[in-house]
C-alpha cells in the first residue's frame, strides 16, 4: 500500500511539472509572484520563446542592479525598458505582483521604489510577451497596465509613441538616469525632438528635429502617434489617417522574423533605428539601419557637457573633446563637462600681471556661441587676445570677420563648424617654473689650495668628528626604536577599547599608499582612502589622520575613539580602529562608496525624491539613537551635508563626532564655552552664551531637511544683485506660508507628484529651525513625524520677534 502511495505521488508529480514549466514558458506570471534582485537561483520572467526577459540585471561590476526588461538571447542583454526615477537599485531589493496594488518595486528594507498601480481593480497575473511588452490582466482578461505605453528611451515593433508619452535619453551608455534629449509630440501635432534643461527636466527652445506637420487652420492635419509596425517601419498617425513616413524609403528593411529591431533615443541625441540578427550566425552586434539628426546644436543643453566641443564623426553622430588646457570632470564620461587644467579667474590678477600668468591657444573653426559678454567691433587679432589678456573674466576670445567676441566660464554649446572661418583664442594659464635648488658655489677652475698641510689638518679633524657624530646618532636612533617599540604597545589612550582594532601608523601608511589618495577634510583632520586586510579579507577603509596635535585635537581624538567605539547602528559610520602612536592620531572607519550627502544634493539631474525622504528618515533615526539610545548620550554638534555619508545602498550614516558633547543620561543640559558647529547649520542658542541641549541638534538636522527637499545649500547667492543671498530657511518658510512648495523645490515633478509627504516634510522642517528650542520636537518625534505615525501640526513662523516680511 505504501509502495502504491509513492508511485501515486510520483506520477502526480511528473503531471504537474510540465504544467509548471509550460506557464513559465508561456510567460504568465501569477499574482503574488516576486523576483529578488541578486538571487542567485531567482530566474527573470520570460516571453513564450525567451526573446524578452524582465527583472533584475546587474549593472557592470557594481552590486546594483537595474529593474528592466531586455533582449535575452544576444550577448549584451540590450535593456528596452527601465524606469528612470529609481534606476539602479540595490541588491535585495524585491519586484512583486500583488493583486490589490499591481506591480511594486520595493528596496531592501520595504520601502517602496515605484509601483505600476491597478487601482481599483484586481491583479490576476502578468504576461511577458514576444513584442517585449509587459502586461498586467485582471479577471476577465482585460488590461490593467502595459510597459509598452511607458517606455523609457526605447520603443519597438508593434509599439506605439502617443501624444501623452516621449522617449526620453538615459545620461550615458551606463548612466540609467535621465539625459538632455526628449522625443515627443507639442501640442500642435508637430514631433520634436528637444534638450531638456538640467536639473529643472523642462524643454528647451532648443529643436534638434521637428516634423514640422501640424496645419494651424486645419486641427485634424497633425500628428498624434508615432507607429513602429510589424514589418519594422516607423511613420508618423495623422488625425486625417494619413501618415509620414520617418523611415527612408531607400532603406531596405532587413526581415523582423529574421532580426531583432529597435529605435532608441540615444544619449548623444540622435535618434537610431537599430537591427541585430536573432541567430548567430550573421553580426554579433547592433546595426544601425538610419537615424536622425546627428548635428552638434547652437542652442539648449548639447550632446556635449561645458566647457566642451562638440565635432561630429565620420558616420555623422556627434562626439565630444574637451579644448586644449582642459580636462574631462569625469574621465570616465566622454561626453561631459570639463574643466581648466589650472585656475582662471579675478582672484590673483593684479595690475599688468596678466602677461606673466597667462598665454593663448590658437584653434580654428570652433565657437561656443552662447557665452559672449563683450564685443569688439571692429577689431584685429592682436587687439582681440589683449583684450582678453587683460580681462580676468576672459576665458576665450572668438575673432571672425574682424570683430572679437569675449567669453566667459562656463562654455556651452561648443562646436566644431569649418563654414565658421573663425580663430578661437583660448586662454591657459603659463606652467609655473619649478624651483631652482642652488648649488653650492663650485670651486673655480685651476684653483688650488693655498697650504697642502692645513687641508691635511681639517681633513683629520672632520673625520673623527664625523665618527663621533655617527656614534651618537647611533645610539639615538636605538633609544628611539626602542620608544617606538614601547609606544606601540602602550597607546596614549588612557583605556583600551577591546572592540576596536588597533594599528600602527606604519601599517596605515602603507595602506593609504604614503596618504596619497584624499576623500575629503575638515577643522580637524583629513581622511584618505586606504586598502587593509581585516579579518584575512582586503577591505577598503577611510583613515582619519588628525593634523593638529595641540590639546584640543587630543581631546577630540579620545572622545571620538570612545564614543563611537561603544555605538551600534545601521545609520551611524562604523569605526573599525584607530592608532595613537607617538605624535600620530588616526581612525579608521568603513569606507562609504557614495561619498557625502553634500556631493549627491549637487547631482544634476536631481537624485530621486524616493531616494531623498529615505536618506532624510535614516539620519534622523541615527540621531534617535545618540540622543536617546547609547549608554552615554551623544550631541553630535555638527550635522551637515558634509557628515553625512552613504552607503551602497544609499543608506545614511551619520560620522564624525569630533564635536559630539557627552552628557551623562541623567543630565539634560550643559554648558558650553564656545560654539560648535558649522556656519548655517548652527541653533541660536550658540550665540547666547546660554545652555544647549540636544535641541542643537534638531536645529541643524532642520536646516539639513530642507536641504534634501529642495537640493539647495543652506545659504545661496541670487541673480537679482551684488551681495544678495538667499537664505534656504527664510525662503522655506515664504513658501509654505504662501503655498508656493512648487517653486521651493524648483518644480521637482518627482516630489510634487508626492504632495502629502512634501507638505509634511517641509513642515517638520520648520518645526525644527524654530527658533525657540523649547518649541523644536525631540529627534524622536521627528523621526515619528517623518515616517507618517504622528501627525504634524501646522508650525509658527521660525522667527517670532522678526520684522521682515
Amino acid at each position: 500500500m505504501v509502495y502504491l502511495c509513492i508511485q501515486l505521488f510520483f506520477f502526480f508529480f511528473l503531471f504537474l511539472f510540465p504544467i509548471s514549466a509550460l506557464s513559465q514558458k508561456n510567460g504568465i506570471v501569477p499574482a503574488g509572484s516576486t523576483l529578488t534582485a541578486g538571487e542567485k537561483s531567482a530566474s527573470p520572467w520570460l516571453s513564450p520563446s525567451g526573446d524578452f526577459a524582465f527583472g533584475f540585471q546587474q549593472v557592470q561590476d557594481k552590486d546594483l542592479f537595474l529593474f528592466s526588461i531586455w533582449y535575452h538571447k544576444i550577448p549584451d542583454k540590450t535593456v528596452v525598458w527601465f524606469v528612470y526615477s529609481t534606476n539602479p537599485v540595490p541588491r535585495g531589493s524585491t519586484v512583486k505582483l500583488d493583486p490589490q496594488t499591481g506591480l511594486v518595486l520595493r528596496d531592501p528594507r520595504g520601502l517602496q521604489l515605484w509601483s505600476a498601480n491597478v487601482g481599483s481593480n484586481q491583479l490576476v497575473r502578468g504576461f511577458m510577451n514576444d513584442t517585449g511588452n509587459f502586461i498586467l490582466k485582471g479577471s476577465d482578461d482585460s488590461w490593467l497596465w502595459e510597459s509598452f505605453r511607458f517606455p523609457a528611451d526605447t520603443i519597438l515593433p508593434y509599439q506605439d509613441l502617443v501624444t501623452v508619452g516621449s522617449l526620453c535619453s538615459r545620461r550615458s551608455a551606463t548612466n540609467f538616469s535621465q539625459g538632455r534629449f526628449n522625443l515627443h509630440f507639442r501640442d500642435n501635432g508637430d514631433l520634436v525632438l528637444v534638450t531638456r534643461s538640467v536639473p529643472t527636466n523642462v524643454d528647451d527652445e532648443a529643436e534638434y528635429y521637428n516634423s514640422q506637420i501640424s496645419n494651424s487652420t486645419d486641427a485634424l492635419n497633425s500628428g498624434y502617434q508615432v507607429t513602429f509596425d510589424g514589418r519594422g517601419r516607423m511613420y508618423i498617425r495623422k488625425r486625417n489617417d494619413q501618415t509620414i513616413q520617418l523611415t527612408p524609403v531607400s532603406k531596405p528593411l532587413p526581415p523582423v522574423s529574421e532580426n531583432y529591431h529597435r529605435a532608441t533615443i540615444d544619449f548623444d541625441g540622435v535618434f537610431t533605428h537599430y537591427y541585430h540578427p536573432r541567430t548567430s550566425t550573421g553580426n554579433p552586434n547592433w546595426t544601425i539601419l538610419w537615424s536622425m539628426p546627428g548635428i552638434c546644436g547652437e542652442m539648449g543643453s548639447g550632446a556635449c557637457g561645458l566647457n566642451s566641443v562638440c565635432y561630429l564623426e565620420d558616420n555623422g553622430r556627434p562626439a565630444c573633446k574637451c579644448p586644449e588646457g582642459y580636462i574631462l570632470l569625469d574621465p570616465d564620461d566622454k561626453y561631459g563637462s570639463c574643466k581648466p587644467k589650472s585656475s582662471i579667474g579675478c582672484g590673483e590678477v593684479k595690475e599688468g600681471s596678466a602677461e606673466n600668468l597667462y598665454d593663448f591657444v590658437v584653434a580654428s573653426d570652433i565657437d561656443w556661441p552662447q557665452c559672449d559678454f563683450d564685443e569688439i567691433d571692429p577689431s584685429n587679432e592682436t587687439t582681440c587676445r589683449h583684450a582678453c589678456l587683460q580681462d580676468c573674466f576672459c576665458a576665450v576670445a572668438i575673432f571672425r570677420d574682424n570683430k572679437c567676441w569675449k567669453k566667459k566660464l562656463p562654455l556651452s554649446n561648443g562646436r566644431v563648424d569649418t563654414s565658421l572661418q573663425s580663430k578661437a583664442f583660448i586662454k591657459n594659464r603659463k606652467s609655473d617654473a619649478p624651483p631652482v635648488l642652488q648649488p653650492f658655489p663650485p670651486v673655480p677652475a685651476g684653483s688650488k689650495p693655498k697650504n697642502r698641510g692645513t687641508v691635511i689638518l681639517v681633513g683629520s679633524v672632520l673625520l673623527v668628528s664625523s665618527f663621533l657624530v655617527f656614534i651618537a646618532t647611533a645610539c639615538l636612533g636605538f633609544y628611539l626604536i626602542y620608544r617606538q617599540k614601547k609606544v606601540m604597545f602602550h597607546p596614549n589612550t588612557d583605556a583600551m577599547i577591546t572592540s576596536l582594532r588597533y594599528f600602527a601608523y606604519k601599517e596605515l601608511a602603507e595602506a593609504t599608499n604614503e596618504f596619497n589618495e584624499e576623500l575629503g577634510r575638515g577643522s580637524f583632520g583629513t581622511v584618505y582612502k586606504g586598502d587593509l586586510q581585516i579579518r584575512s579579507k582586503n577591505t577598503t577603509v577611510a583613515v582619519k589622520k588628525l593634523y593638529r596635535m595641540d590639546q584640543e585635537t587630543d581631546k577630540e581624538f579620545r572622545a571620538e575613539v570612545e564614543t563611537i567605539g561603544q555605538t551600534n547602528h545601521k545609520n551611524l559610520v562604523r569605526l573599525l580602529g584607530f592608532c595613537d602612536e607617538g605624535q600620530h592620531r588616526l581612525l579608521v572607519y568603513e569606507y562609504m562608496s557614495h561619498g557625502t550627502l553634500a556631493r549627491l544634493l549637487l547631482n544634476n539631474p536631481k537624485t530621486s525624491w524616493s531616494i531623498r525622504t529615505q536618506i532624510a528618515i535614516g539620519i534622523a533615526r541615527g540621531l534617535v539613537y545618540l540622543h536617546e539610545e547609547c549608554s552615554t548620550q551623544i550631541i553630535h554638534c555638527d550635522i551637515k551635508p558634509q557628515n553625512i555619508l552613504l552607503d551602497e545602498y544609499f543608506n545614511a550614516r551619520i560620522s564624525d563626532f569630533g564635536l559630539a558633547k557627552l552628557l551623562m543620561i541623567n543630565q539634560s543640559r550643559t554648558i558650553t564655552g564656545n560654539i560648535r558647529g558649522t556656519k548655517g547649520y548652527v541653533a541660536p542658542e550658540w550665540f547666547r552664551s546660554t545652555q544647549v541641549n540636544s535641541k542643537v541638534d534638531v536645529y541643524s538636522f532642520g536646516v539639513l531637511l530642507l536641504e534634501i527637499i529642495s537640493c539647495r545649500r543652506n545659504v545661496e547667492s541670487t541673480e537679482i544683485g551684488h551681495g544678495e543671498l538667499l537664505i534656504l530657511t527664510d525662503l522655506a518658510w515664504d513658501c509654505f506660508q504662501e503655498g508656493r512648495l512648487d517653486a521651493f523645490v524648483e518644480n521637482d515633478l518627482e516630489a510634487l507628484n508626492d504632495m502629502m509627504m512634501l507638505e509634511r516634510f517641509v513642515m517638520v522642517g520648520i518645526w525644527c529651525i524654530q527658533d525657540n528650542s523649547s518649541l523644536r520636537p525631540t529627534m524622536r518625534k521627528v523621526s515619528l513625524m517623518l515616517e507618517g505615525i504622528a501627525e504634524v501640526m501646522v508650525p509658527p513662523c521660525p522667527y517670532p520677534f522678526s520684522t521682515t516680511g
